[in-house]
């Protein structure tokens, strides 16, 4: 039986679930400006992925990693996710007003979009994104490749925070949590699968 912290009032899988919906609510803030949505979801997974290794998963830390790192790197990373966001919704729209070819158009504006999300969203849970987003993306590329499965998780990840925030809008400002967590979760077991192969 898992012994209580001082001032643990549940046990550490429920503050741990608390600290992962504090942290949700903290990105959700931090990523209204939407430049700053990358950074956002990459210290939420830095912070969760710091819960393992016995650091504390709180609001407070990550709005203190927040803040040390915000550079240029980081709105320029937010402001290439906008501009794809948008000329992806403005390719949606051109197929769906008619024009020739639009069904096979659409089908591959859709394959092209969830590539690019997978590879931005493990570009997000890599530890190299909170210093060098080229690197982290260059990676994240790669292991979208070598890693399907978890390229897989992180697109039931994707799914299932929308799902939440579609079926009640509150839990759109909470749903940045779990996916940061299951973010970081697929890096670390990438990140598991490759030391067990180099041993």
């Amino acid at each position: 039986m898992p012994v209580r912290e001082a001032g643990e009032v549940f046990g550490p899988r429920t503050t741990l679930f608390a600290d992962v919906l504090s942290v949700g609510l903290a990105t959700a803030v931090a990523g209204l400006p939407l430049l700053t949505a990358p950074a956002a979801l990459s210290t939420a997974c830095a912070v969760l992925r710091g819960a393992r290794e016995g650091r504390p998963a709180t609001a407070g830390r990550y709005f203190a990693l927040l803040r040390r790192r915000l550079r240029v790197g980081d709105l320029a990373a937010g402001a290439l996710a906008v501009a794809g966001a948008l000329l992806f919704a403005a390719d949606l729209a051109l197929a769906g007003a008619g024009l020739p070819g639009a069904p096979l158009f659409a089908v591959t504006a859709a394959a092209i979009g969830v590539c690019v999300t997978v590879v931005g969203l493990r570009a997000c849970a890599r530890r190299d994104s909170l210093s060098d987003w080229r690197a982290a993306v260059r990676e994240a590329a790669r292991d979208s490749v070598r890693d399907v499965g978890g390229s897989g998780l992180v697109l039931l990840a994707v799914a299932t925070a929308a799902l939440c925030a579609w079926m009640l809008l509150p839990l759109a400002f909470l749903a940045p949590g779990p996916l940061a967590l299951a973010l970081a979760a697929v890096d670390v077991r990438r990140e598991d699968a490759e030391g067990r192969r180099a041993a």
